[in-house]
């Protein structure tokens, strides 16, 4: 049992991280609402992180800290991406439609639905700040363990993602009003753009 105890302190390590509103889950929650390609989003969320905690692990932490310029790099690009991302979901809140009645101007293909899910992702400054520096730091700090605590945290990724991308359905009912839809979209216009302000005013 002692052997798993590195599996769950990364589990709850990793779930204290993701567990938070930001423009990630954000798009997953919305995704989960509308009911299209779920599955390829968690996956390429999931599989990310996974990617990110273990780079982080194997060291990847301290070539941003050695290389500041690649964060101030990835800070811009985040920063450019959310801000449109932003004013996009401020045009959704202010033309609001009920579920079932989005129309084409939401109605993205898988591709486009996948390039924003990484995008969302990999542009996000904040994502290598906790997966690759902050958690492989923990991570490293349980010596010949650490592998076992990143895949806890790991799962954790799994199940969160999971559980916000499909349980956002039992969300529906309430969201079969327009009025809701222009709630949420309004949310996540100010949690992208105030990401995006955060990026900027930290370089």
């Amino acid at each position: 049992m002692t052997d798993l105890l590195p599996v769950f302190a990364g589990l709850g390590f990793g779930l204290s991280l993701i567990v938070a509103i930001g423009a990630q889950n954000a798009f997953v929650l919305r995704q989960g609402l509308l009911r299209r390609h779920i599955l390829p989003v968690v996956a390429v969320c999931a599989l990310s992180d996974a990617v990110l905690i273990a780079l982080g692990i194997s060291g990847l932490g301290l070539v941003f800290e050695r290389l500041p310029v690649l964060m101030v790099i990835a800070r811009i690009a985040g920063a450019a991406f959310l801000i449109v991302y932003g004013f996009l979901a401020a045009r959704r809140a202010l033309r609001p439609a009920a579920l079932g009645e989005e129309g084409p101007r939401s109605s993205a293909g898988l591709a486009a639905t996948i390039s924003t899910a990484l995008a969302l992702t990999w542009l996000n400054p904040h994502v290598y700040l906790d997966t690759v520096v902050l958690l492989g730091s923990v991570a490293n700090s349980h010596g010949d363990s650490r592998w076992l605590f990143g895949l806890g945290a790991m799962a954790g990724s799994v199940i969160w993602f999971t559980a916000l991308g499909f349980g956002a359905r039992l969300l529906q009912p309430i969201f079969a009003r327009p009025g809701a839809w222009r709630v949420l979209d309004g949310i996540i216009a100010l949690v992208m753009l105030a990401i995006a302000a955060s990026l900027l005013l930290g370089l």
